[in-house]
């Protein structure tokens, strides 16, 4: 059967649970929605918290397959719902946005028309919403219109990553781009500034990534979850990543601007790279940052200068798609503060040939 939206009329579903086991078949317009966002489509009134819990427990299954509450769903795939602890529907409430949030989006958009929308995200500002985060993204998105009729992010950026962010102005839109994103046939350049040279100036890293540091590697001898680390081939919950970097300048033996195109989309899958090649991301405190005090004292020449923005210097420089309504979508995002200061800093050529530009596709 077919889960239909729950509405304020489901008053049948108090907060008693739901009874029985039902399944939900993944539509053509929820192509490319994450977990949560499914139940919260069918489900508004499922606690996020109990639905993680249950997730956890393994209750949850796309294709008889675990889950967790952001795997991305495709057009087809069954959904397995256990019995629900639905709490009493509330009346209905519209968030509208105010003029403040409406003038930030103009200020961030690099593009629009009537199917897509690009965003210059900012540093710092986040995507999506977590614990302690009420300022975000899909926020502004959702005082826009409906749950069912609003704009719909089809990718992410990490809070402190500056850049483009793309938005799709239906579910069937989104649908598009993301089979779009799944097959490869979008284009993603970064823009890092990492410390120390790579050698080679050119290369790619191939590794498999898994949430959490090792038991062994954790302070508290528990699971950092919300970082990433490199695994071994068929280990639990590894994922295979692929990333194509290039040295567009550098100021050796100190840093090196690199340009990155990430191949799989993975969780943090830059930075991971970046640190697994000896060459973290400058101003990331998660992957390999080395203090710049200490490098000081054991070697002057690699320290870069104290005036330096210690905030993360990653980019979402530029996308390159097809159109679902045919053409090319190519938009670029400029440098933010922190990072022009830098490159003016470096003496570094915004307006130089990129030489990821000439990179395999896949």
């Amino acid at each position: 059967m077919t889960v239909t939206p729950q509405t304020a009329a489901d008053s049948n579903q108090s907060a008693a649970s739901a009874k029985g086991v039902t399944s939900g078949v993944v539509s053509e317009d929820e192509a490319g929605i994450r977990v949560d966002r499914w139940f919260k489509r069918h489900y508004p009134s499922l606690a996020l918290s109990h639905l993680a819990k249950i997730c956890r427990k393994g209750e949850v299954r796309v294709d008889g397959k675990r889950v967790e509450t952001s795997t991305r769903l495709e057009a087809g795939q069954k959904i397995r719902v256990p019995p629900l602890k639905i709490e009493a529907p509330a009346a209905p409430s519209v968030r509208r946005q105010t003029p403040e949030e409406a003038r930030a989006l103009r200020e961030m958009t690099l593009f629009e028309d009537k199917d897509v929308l690009v965003l210059n995200k900012p540093f710092g500002l986040a995507v999506q919403g977590g614990s302690g985060t009420k300022h975000h993204i899909d926020g502004m998105l959702e005082a826009m219109g409906s749950s069912f009729n609003r704009p719909v992010l089809v990718h992410r950026l990490d809070r402190d990553t500056s850049g483009v962010l793309l938005i799709a102005k239906s579910r069937r839109m989104a649908a598009d781009l993301g089979e779009i994103f799944r097959s490869r046939q979008a284009k993603k350049t970064y823009w890092a500034l990492v410390e120390g040279a790579p050698k080679p100036t050119q290369g790619r890293v191939s590794l498999y990534l898994s949430k959490g540091l090792g038991m062994e590697q954790s302070r508290g001898g528990g699971r950092d979850l919300e970082r990433m680390r490199v695994a071994k081939h068929g280990e639990a919950d590894a994922q295979h990543s692929l990333t194509y970097y290039a040295t567009v300048d550098k100021s050796a033996p100190r840093c090196a601007w690199l340009s990155m195109r990430p191949l799989t989309g993975r969780t943090h899958q830059l930075r991971a790279h970046a640190e697994a090649i000896g060459h973290p991301i400058f101003g990331d405190p998660k992957y390999g940052h080395r203090p710049q005090d200490d490098v000081r004292r054991r070697d002057p020449l690699r320290a870069l200068p104290e005036q330096l923005d210690r905030k993360l210097h990653l980019l979402a420089r530029r996308l390159v798609l097809p159109h679902p309504k045919g053409g090319v979508l190519d938009v670029t995002a400029p440098l933010p503060e922190h990072m022009k200061k830098t490159w003016d800093l470096f003496g570094f050529n915004i307006d130089q040939d990129d030489p990821i530009d000439s990179a395999p596709d896949a």
